[in-house]
C-alpha cells in the first residue's frame, strides 16, 4: 500500500517520469510504502557521473536488462532513486540534480531538505 503522495515541499507529489516509467510501483511517481524497503523517493535527473558511481557501488542502472523490460538509463533520464543512495552520492560529490516537486516527503527522513535544495532543478 502506498503512503500519502506528498512531496518534500508539502504539496501533492508530481510525476517523475514515464520514459522510462519509474517509481517503485512503476507508476511514474516516487511513491513509497511498506514494501519499498529501499525508499525509492528521490526524483533525480541521471548524469553520467552518477550512473558510473551507482555501477561502481553495485547497482548498474545503465545496462539494459530486457528480461525485466528495462532498457537501461542514460544521462537525462528521470528516475526514482533510493534516498540513501542519493545521500551517498552527495557525500561522494556525484549527486544528480533533483525535482523537489516529484520527490516524496519520506525522503526527509534520510536527506535534509537543505541538501536536496542544493541539487534542485525546480526552485525559482
Amino acid at each position: 500500500m502506498m503512503e500519502a503522495s506528498i512531496n518534500v515541499l508539502g504539496a501533492p507529489l508530481e510525476s517523475c517520469g514515464t520514459d522510462p516509467v519509474t517509481g517503485f510501483f512503476r507508476n511514474g511517481c516516487c511513491d513509497t510504502g511498506a514494501t519499498d524497503r529501499g525508499m525509492h523517493t528521490v526524483c533525480a535527473l541521471m548524469t553520467a557521473e552518477f550512473l558510473a558511481l551507482s555501477k561502481y557501488l553495485g547497482n548498474d542502472l545503465s545496462t539494459p536488462r530486457p528480461e525485466f523490460g528495462f532498457r537501461g538509463l542514460k544521462p537525462g533520464d528521470r528516475w526514482c532513486l533510493c534516498a540513501g543512495r542519493f545521500l551517498q552520492a552527495h557525500e561522494e560529490g556525484a549527486a544528480p540534480r533533483v525535482r523537489l516537486g516529484a520527490t516524496h516527503r519520506r525522503t526527509l527522513e534520510v536527506v535534509p531538505l537543505e541538501v536536496l535544495k542544493l541539487y534542485a532543478i525546480d526552485l525559482a
